[in-house]
């Protein structure tokens, strides 16, 4: 019998994320996020060294790299550094997401316990948004589009 081949589509840009525990956080990211998974690669261990989800037209790759990964988290735990650089509410390195409700998301996204690094909230270019971490502390930003502003009108340049 031949192989059956499937095609499977992607995004022209896919963010590739290391988690400690992937397993894990494909769950955690379904519940709080909203996510789909779409495929998920475990090693016999139980290891995943390769997964996808989806969220509306986009894809996030996520694996457990290796033994010796550290996450945001974990890392900032015990280097000074990324402790200094993660008291800011800002994403540093992390990801955008659009969804339709971002109130509803916001209050998903708690409930499963993401720690919350700022409230929703309006912005001069147009979106509602608001940042959260992660169970492994990485950062997400997630926004609503409401209304277009021409970039000039809150300041940004064009080229």
């Amino acid at each position: 019998m031949a192989a059956t081949q499937t095609r499977v589509t992607y995004p022209t840009v896919t963010p590739m994320i290391a988690y400690e525990d992937a397993a894990s956080a494909l769950d955690w990211l379904s519940r709080a996020f909203g996510f789909r998974e779409r495929m998920r690669y475990a090693e016999p261990s139980g290891t995943v060294t390769h997964a996808e989800m989806e969220v509306g037209d986009g894809l996030i790759m996520l694996a457990t790299p290796m033994p010796d990964y550290r996450s945001p988290r974990h890392h900032r735990e015990t280097c000074d550094e990324a402790r200094q650089w993660s008291t800011v509410p800002y994403v540093i390195d992390g990801v955008h997401v659009y969804v339709d409700d971002v109130e509803a998301h916001f209050r998903r996204a708690k409930e499963a316990g993401a720690t919350v690094l700022s409230e929703v909230q309006d912005t001069e270019y147009g979106d509602r948004q608001y940042r959260v971490e992660d169970l492994e502390g990485h950062r997400w930003l997630f926004s609503q589009h409401l209304r277009d502003v021409a970039p000039d009108d809150w300041g940004a340049t064009t080229s």
